[in-house]
C-alpha cells in the first residue's frame, strides 16, 4: 500500500462519521489528504498527522459555512424561482439592494428587503423558518432558523420604533427570547419623531431594558460586502412573520397537531399579497381587517379577565366572571370562525361578504326639483338615418310630452353620471370603452338602440365591479357588457332591484352578483367566461331568471346559505334556462356542514334528525303537501301551427337527462330553508320569545324551478359544496 492510499484510509472514516455533510466538500477533503501525503517522507512520522489533522479540522470549518449559506442557496441553480435567488457564493457583494433613507442624513442606510415577492416569503417560511412545525413549535423552530443564519454579533443596526430610530452595535443575540443585546454606537446618531433624545436619555432607556431590544425592531446597516445579507433577510422574514403572519391567539389553539405553516401561514400570506396587488374587493379588504381588530380587542379582554380569575376561589364574583369569561369566548371563536374564512382562499371568493360595506360610490339624486325628466343620447358620432330612426321608433313615440328633455353625451358613464330619478339613457350603436365603474343609484331606464353586439361597453381598468345597482327600479336592455379584471363582479345589484333584458355579458373573472336586499330580475341574456359562479346569489335576496343562456364558467350558478339562522335563504325563480359547459356544476348550494349549521340549535330527546326531516319536507313539498306550495309560472309563446298558446317546453321534445336537475335543486332548497326555520324558532326560544311574528319566522323560499336544461357540465346539474 502507497503512502497516498495510506492517507486517504485514514481520512475515510473521520468523514464517514460526516456524511451529512456536502459531497463537494467531501472531495475537497480527499484532494487536502493527497497533497499532504504528497509532500511527506517515506516515514509518516506524529508531525505529519498532526499537520493533516489541522487540514481536516480546517476543511471541515469551510464546510459548516457552505452550509450554512446554501440555507440560502437554490436547491436548484437553474431554478431562479426562489426566495432565496439572492445569493450566489461565485459572486462578491451583495445581492441586495440599499434604501436610502428619506430625511436626516445622519443615520446611514439599511437593506432593502420590505419588497419581497410571494414566492420569496413563502419558500423561506416553508424550507427555512417554520417548515413541518406545529403552532406550538413556532417559536423553537424560529429560535433554531435565526441561530443558523444570524450574525451574533459585532453588526450595526437601527433600532426603529414608532418614536425615533438609533444607530445601535448588536453584541450578542438571545434567540429563544428573540431579543439582541446591544450598545449605543456613539456619538448618537438617531431621528426622532415628535421628541427630543440625548445620549444619556438613550443610555439611561438601554439600562432600564437590560440593554436588550426585540429583534423586529432592527434594521440591519447596509454593508456592500455581502457578509450581512443574511441576517437582513432573517430580521425581514422574522418582522413581517410577527406583523402579518402570527396573531395573538394562535399559542391557544386547539389544533396544535395539524400542521402551521399549511393552515396559517400559506392562506395568511396569500391574502396579504392579494390586497396588496388589489385582487380582494376594497369591502371585503375593510371588513377582513375590522374584523382582526375586534378579535384582538376581545382576545385582550378575554385575556385580562381570565388572568383575574383564582383558580381556587368559590366567590359569587368569580362565577360572574367566568359566565361573562364563557361568552366573550364565544364571541372571539364566532369572529375568528369568520376570519379563517376570509382567509381561505377558495371560502373568500365562494362566500364572499355579507354587508355592504359602505362601498356604494355615490348617493341617489331623487328627482329633479323641476320635477321634469331627461333623455340622454349616448354616441361618439352618428349619422342623419340613425336620427331618424331613433325619432321615429324611441323619441317620438315615448319621450314626446312636455316634461321630457333630450341630453347628448359621448359616453355611457358620463350620461348615467348625470341622470336623476326616472331618466332615461339611449345608448346608440358603438364599441365603447369605460376606465371606472359604472354606478346606479337611481331609478333608470337604460337602454341599447339596437341588437346588445351592436351597442358594447368595454372596462379596461381594475375595480371592484363594473356595473353596480343600488337603486330602487332600475332596467338594463340590448347592451352588451364586456369586463376586464373586476375583481368583483361584471355586474353587482347590492340593494333595490334591477330588470335585464336581452343583453350579454362576456365576464373574464366574476359573474353577476345579487347582494342581501337585492332583486334581480335577468330574462333572455347570455352570460359567459366567468372563472367563478356565473350568478352569485346570496341570503335574503331575490332573483328571477327566465329563458338565460350560462355557459363555459366555472360554475352556473352559485347559491350561497351561511351559518347565522338570521341570514334567510334567497327566493329564487329559473324557468327555462340553458346552463351548460360549465367546468363544476351547473347549480351549486353553499352552506355550512351540520356541525356549524347546528351551533346554537338546542339539543331535544326524541326529535327526529335534521336529514329525517329535510327529508321528510322536501318529500312533502314535491308531493303538495307541504306549506311551500306555489304556482309555477310558465312562459307562453306563440306558435304558428297552434292557434291557442302552449307552454315553453311543450314547443319541442327535450331528453329527460337534460331536465332532472331540476327536482333535485327544488328539494335540497327547500331542505335547506326547512332546516333554517328551525334554527330560528329554537334561537327565538332560548330568547324567552314563545310566541313569535309569523311573518317574522316565515323563511319559507318562493321556489320555482322549471323546464331548465343541464347540459355539458363537467360535475352534473347540481351539487352541494360544505364548508
Amino acid at each position: 500500500m502507497t503512502e497516498e492510499d495510506g492517507c486517504s484510509s485514514m481520512m475515510e472514516p473521520q468523514f464517514e462519521a460526516g456524511e451529512t455533510a456536502a459531497d463537494g466538500m467531501i472531495s475537497t477533503a480527499d484532494s487536502i489528504s493527497c497533497r499532504s501525503g504528497q509532500n511527506k517522507t517515506d516515514k509518516v512520522d506524529l508531525e505529519s498527522n498532526v499537520e493533516l489533522e489541522e487540514d481536516v479540522r480546517d476543511c471541515n470549518l469551510r464546510q459548516e459555512d457552505v452550509v450554512r449559506q446554501e440555507l440560502f442557496q437554490n436547491d436548484d441553480e437553474d431554478d431562479d424561482d426562489s426566495g432565496t435567488a439572492y445569493f450566489n457564493l461565485d459572486m462578491a457583494g451583495t445581492r441586495l439592494q440599499r434604501a436610502e433613507r428619506i430625511g436626516d442624513a445622519s443615520l446611514p442606510d439599511t437593506f432593502q428587503t420590505n419588497e419581497l415577492l410571494y414566492y420569496e416569503r413563502f419558500k423561506a417560511y416553508q424550507d427555512y423558518m417554520l417548515g413541518d412545525c406545529k403552532t406550538s413549535e413556532v417559536k423553537a423552530f424560529t429560535a433554531d432558523y435565526l441561530e443558523k443564519v444570524l450574525e451574533p454579533c459585532d453588526w450595526q443596526a437601527q433600532w426603529c420604533t414608532d418614536v425615533f430610530d438609533v444607530l445601535v452595535e448588536v453584541v450578542d443575540v438571545n434567540y429563544k427570547e428573540l431579543k439582541a443585546q446591544v450598545k449605543l454606537v456613539v456619538p448618537l446618531q438617531c431621528e426622532t419623531r415628535g421628541c427630543e433624545l440625548t445620549e444619556e436619555a438613550m443610555n439611561t432607556l438601554l439600562e432600564a431594558t437590560l440593554q436588550k431590544v426585540p429583534l423586529q425592531e432592527l434594521r440591519a446597516v447596509f454593508d456592500e460586502s455581502g457578509d450581512f445579507d443574511q441576517t437582513a433577510l432573517a430580521l425581514e422574514h422574522l418582522r413581517f412573520f410577527y406583523k402579518h403572519i402570527w396573531r395573538q391567539w394562535d399559542d391557544e389553539d386547539e389544533d396544535d397537531d395539524f400542521d402551521y405553516f399549511v393552515r396559517c401561514v400559506e392562506p395568511r400570506l396569500r391574502l396579504f399579497y392579494d390586497i396588496l396587488e388589489d385582487r380582494v374587493p376594497a369591502g371585503l379588504v375593510a371588513e377582513y381587517y375590522s374584523l382582526l381588530a375586534r378579535c384582538s380587542q376581545k382576545f385582550q379582554e378575554f385575556s385580562s379577565l381570565r388572568n383575574g380569575i383564582s383558580s381556587d376561589s368559590e366567590s359569587e364574583l368569580d362565577n360572574v366572571s367566568m359566565v361573562e369569561g364563557l361568552r366573550m369566548y364565544e364571541q372571539m371563536e364566532a369572529l375568528k370562525r369568520k376570519l379563517r374564512i376570509m382567509e381561505n382562499p377558495l371560502l373568500r371568493y365562494v362566500l364572499g361578504y355579507k354587508v355592504n360595506s359602505g362601498q356604494q360610490s355615490c348617493r341617489a339624486k331623487g328627482p329633479r326639483a323641476s320635477g321634469g325628466r331627461m333623455v340622454h343620447v349616448v354616441s361618439v358620432s352618428t349619422t342623419v338615418s340613425q336620427l331618424q330612426g331613433l325619432m321615429a321608433d324611441k323619441l317620438g313615440p315615448k319621450f314626446s310630452g312636455e316634461e321630457f328633455e333630450v341630453q347628448f353625451h359621448s359616453e355611457p358613464l358620463l350620461a348615467v353620471s348625470a341622470c336623476y330619478e326616472g331618466d332615461v339613457v339611449i345608448i346608440l350603436p358603438g364599441h365603447y370603452n369605460v376606465t371606472s365603474s359604472i354606478s346606479i343609484p337611481d331609478s333608470i331606464s337604460v337602454e341599447g338602440f339596437g341588437l346588445p353586439d351592436e351597442v358594447v361597453i368595454e372596462k379596461k381598468n381594475k375595480g371592484d365591479s363594473f356595473v353596480e345597482s343600488t337603486g330602487a327600479d332600475v332596467k338594463i336592455s340590448n347592451v352588451k357588457f364586456i369586463q376586464h379584471d373586476a375583481i368583483e363582479g361584471i355586474l353587482c345589484v347590492r340593494q333595490g332591484k334591477l330588470e335585464m333584458e336581452n343583453c350579454v355579458l362576456q365576464c373574464e373573472t366574476t359573474g353577476v352578483i345579487v347582494r342581501t336586499s337585492g332583486h334581480l330580475t335577468m330574462n333572455m341574456c347570455d352570460l359567459y367566461g366567468s372563472k367563478g359562479a356565473g350568478v352569485e346569489i346570496y341570503p335574503g335576496s331575490v332573483c328571477s331568471m327566465v329563458g338565460n343562456g350560462i355557459h363555459h364558467c366555472k360554475e352556473g350558478i352559485l347559491i350561497k346559505d351561511f351559518a347565522d339562522e338570521l341570514d334567510t335563504m334567497p327566493k329564487i325563480t329559473m324557468v327555462n334556462n340553458v346552463i351548460h359547459n360549465n367546468e363544476g356544476y351547473g347549480v351549486i348550494l353553499v352552506k355550512p356542514s351540520d356541525a356549524a349549521a347546528a351551533q346554537g340549535e338546542a339539543a331535544q330527546e326524541d326529535t327526529p334528525s335534521d336529514e329525517q326531516l329535510d327529508k321528510e319536507e322536501g318529500e312533502d313539498w314535491m308531493k303538495g303537501e307541504g306549506k311551500l306550495q306555489v304556482d309555477v309560472p310558465v312562459i307562453v309563446v306563440d306558435d304558428c301551427s297552434v292557434k291557442e298558446p302552449v307552454s315553453y317546453s311543450s314547443c319541442y321534445v327535450v331528453p329527460p337527462e337534460f331536465t332532472e336537475g331540476n327536482d333535485a335543486i327544488k328539494r335540497e332548497l327547500v331542505a335547506t330553508s326547512a332546516k333554517k326555520q328551525r334554527l330560528q324558532k329554537s334561537r327565538l326560544k332560548e330568547l324567552g320569545v314563545t310566541k313569535a311574528d309569523d311573518n317574522l319566522l316565515s323563511q319559507e323560499m318562493f321556489v320555482s324551478i322549471q323546464d331548465n336544461q343541464f347540459r355539458r357540465n363537467g360535475m352534473g346539474s347540481f351539487g352541494t359544496f360544505l364548508y
